[in-house]
This record gives structure tokens, sequence and C-alpha cells, in this order.
């Protein structure tokens, strides 16, 4: 799995999905979460971090201080912790853990050593997902184009990828191995872009699941707020993380276990799978059908969460919960749909769009580009020579990654024997046979083994 950033075209700005945040909780009512659970989530961060400033655990726990200190003051009253130190302004309280409150840490910790932001209920997650769903981006096919204007795609086919993320519904691409299947669906995270809120975590039935993941999330920076009190009301809710709509992709690791909560027995708490990060994103599975699940596999998994926008997970004890599906899903295979092996997910899939060699004048203008960035000359005739002598020769369609691969292989070799890199004869022909070896003269041979 791993997530792919691109530029994208303006969405809504930071400062303005902040602002639908909303306020931070005052009361342990209204943070949504149980007092035994944020009695537990205190002492465990007191233990385990040594902190003891109210301000200290505001920040780490993403709670305003007047959550906090209604926290404390119950386990003051429960003798789990005491005050030991007093100042003039509210951020100066210092806390420590009893004997008996030390006691009753280390054995919530053993039980589950989440110590980061409190989770924000299932209910409340659910909501924003829906209020920034992906669905709601009405795309324009002026947008799209703009999107893509930097790229050699033909136009037909970028209203076709267009008009499939409008719409909504899953789709496949299809083509041969090196044809842009898979550069193409990272690049429409270039129209599925804006500014959404991302939880830390979120809590169900009681148990911690992490959501929001680095690797995945790409947080966008704010200005600096203005200095305000310990407790601002107008402050958002800082167990939302402010991100950019996620790119998340997946290839032929993807497994059914990896769609099902992680669960980490040693820090007891869970990790959310990878289309549930996705969520308000894009997600790719790419190479579908060269998975250790199958197609047919994969289509009983998601037929509920691809036709009702939700799924169902399922926590150790038995407990099951829904989730929104709210993402651009793309499926992507090198095989065609008719090899897919079932009927019933292809009828599920809104949009089946094949990815085609280039056009001769494409090509050229992909290979003049490859040329650019390996800082070689660009050479008409050499480019028509490759056209002649070897695509056309050995049969060899003009797939958008071939230039790129080709030229990189000229660079490569130019470097190591000394010389400067050209598209001299030479080069190129060293290219073609060490990019192709023997497959071009196998696979263009004739049933009567003479070469066409």
């Amino acid at each position: 799995m791993n997530l792919v950033q691109f530029p994208s075209m303006p969405g809504r700005s930071a400062t303005e999905v902040r602002a639908t945040l909303p306020r931070a909780p005052q009361t342990i009512e209204e943070s949504g979460l149980s007092t035994t659970f944020l009695v537990e989530l205190v002492a465990k961060t007191m233990f385990q971090l040594g902190l003891t400033r109210l301000v200290e655990l505001s920040s780490q726990l993403c709670l305003s201080s007047a959550v906090v200190e209604a926290v404390c003051q119950f386990m003051r009253r429960e003798t789990l912790l005491e005050v030991t130190r007093r100042g003039q302004h509210e951020a100066d309280v210092q806390f420590d853990l009893t004997q008996a409150g030390r006691t009753r840490a280390a054995d919530w910790l053993a039980r589950s050593s989440y110590v980061g932001a409190a989770p924000v209920p299932l209910e409340a997650y659910t909501e924003r997902v829906a209020a920034q769903s992906v669905a709601s981006q009405a795309i324009t096919v002026q947008q799209v184009r703009a999107a893509f204007a930097d790229l050699i795609v033909p136009e037909r086919l970028i209203d076709l990828l267009g008009t499939a993320v409008n719409s909504g519904r899953p789709m496949l691409l299809h083509g041969p191995a090196g044809s842009g299947k898979t550069y193409l669906a990272q690049h429409l995270h270039r129209i599925v872009s804006g500014v959404i809120a991302i939880p830390h975590a979120i809590s169900v039935h009681g148990e911690v699941i992490r959501v929001f993941d680095a690797q995945y999330h790409q947080v966008v920076a704010l200005e600096a707020a203005p200095r305000a009190a310990l407790d601002n009301r107008a402050r958002p809710d800082m167990r939302w993380v402010l991100c950019e709509r996620p790119c998340v992709i997946s290839g032929g690791e993807l497994t059914l276990e990896m769609l099902d909560l992680s669960f980490d027995g040693r820090a007891g708490y869970y990790e959310a799978p990878p289309h549930f990060k996705a969520n308000n994103g894009l997600f790719i599975v790419d190479d579908l059908g060269r998975q250790v699940i199958t197609p047919r596999e994969l289509m009983n998994r998601w037929v509920v969460p691809m036709e009702r926008r939700h799924d169902h997970l399922m926590l150790r004890n038995g407990a099951k919960f829904t989730i929104p599906f709210d993402m651009v899903l793309v499926f992507s295979s090198n095989l065609p749909p008719a090899q897919l092996e079932d009927a019933a997910f292809l009828r599920r899939l809104g949009h089946k769009i094949a990815i085609e060699p280039l056009l001769p004048s494409e090509y050229a203008q992909v290979f003049e580009r490859a040329c650019q960035a390996e800082g070689i000359a660009h050479d008409l005739k050499a480019l028509q020579r490759l056209l002649r002598d070897y695509h056309a020769v050995w049969g060899r369609p003009l797939l958008a990654c071939y230039p790129r691969d080709l030229l990189h292989l000229i660079a490569s070799r130019a470097r190591y024997l000394g010389v400067s890199a050209e598209l001299s004869a030479d080069l190129l022909d060293w290219a073609w046979h060490a990019y192709f070896g023997n497959e071009a003269l196998i696979e263009s041979a004739p049933d009567n083994g003479s070469r066409a």
C-alpha cells in the first residue's frame, strides 16, 4: 500500500473546512466519550508519558482543558490522583497519580497502550464523511481538461475519466501492461481534491480504532491562530486533522484479511483497513486479477459497499458496526474484462475504460518529453528509426512506458561507457534488446518460425 500525492485543482481551503468543524467539547458529555474511558486515557497518559500539567494533558489528548480538568476532578474524588501544584493561571495546575492511580493505570496499559488523541464517536465520524463526500464534488469538463492539460492524454479518454469520477460509480481501467493505467488512475487525484477533516481515531463500543495515518494522510498546514484563553469556545475540535483527500493504492499484495480491522494484541487497539483510510478520497486496486484473492472473492466482500456505500466491520468480541464507503474506487487490470471471472462483478463496475496504445503523434510527444527528462537531445530521425525498424518490425504496440524506459537505459549505458548520452544507432539498438531481450523475436515470430 502506498499514498500518492499530486498537484490538484483548487478545492475548499483549509480555513474554510476548519470553520465547519465542531467546536471543541467543553464537557465530558459533549466529547461523546464515557467518563470511564476518559479516566483510563488520562491515567495511562500520565503514567506512560509522565505528563502532569493540565495544559500538557490537554494538548496530548486534543481535548479542551475544561474536559480534562473535569476528568481529573472525578479522579481526585476517586483518589486516583492529587493536585500537587496550583498557580495563578489555569495552565499552571499540576496533578500526580496516587499509588492507587498508578496501579490502576498499569492495569489499563496492560489491556491497551493507546495514549494518543482522544477518539471521536463513530456517529460523529459518519456524519463528517457524509458532509465532505466525494459525491458532493461537481466536476465539469473544463475542470478535468485543465487538470490533465500537461499530460499527453486523448480528449476522448479524459472525458471518459471525468464522467466516471462524476458518476460516483466504481470504474475499471483495462489495457496492456505499460499502457499507463496506473499513471492515469493516480492522476485522478488532481480532480478528487480538496481539504477534508480526518479523526486521529474513532471509538466503537469502547474500543479504539486508529484512522489517521501519516503514510496516507497529508496534513495541511494552517496559519497560527491568535493566542486565546485555554478554553476558548471558538476553537475547533482538535481531535480532527485537516488533510488533503487521500489517494491510496493497493497492488497484488491485497488480501481479504487486509480489508478487515487489524487488532494489535500488544498495543490493545485496532488499525483501520486501507479502504477505511481512503474514505472521502481515491482508492486504486491495481493489477486486478493478479492478487492472492480472485475478483470473485473481492466482489463477494465488496458487493454491499459498492452498491450501498457503506461497509460492515467486526470487533474481536463479535460486535459489528457500519462505516461509510465513500470514495472514488478505481480498478486497474492488464486482463480484458471477459477474463476477470465474474460477470456479476463487472456489472457493478459503472465504467469500463480501455487504455489503448498511443497514436504515433502521441508517442512522439511522450518520446520528446522523455528525452528532456533524461537530458538527451531529441532526434527526429532516431524516433522515426525506432518506430520503423523496431516497433513496426517486431510488432510492438506504442505503449506509453516505452520511451521513458528505453531512454533511461540509453542514459545509463552512456554513463557506464563514459560517453555522452545520445540517440545513436548503437545505443538505441542496445537499449531495445536489453529491454525486450528475446521477447520481441519470440512474440512476433509466426507459427512457421520465420520472422514477419
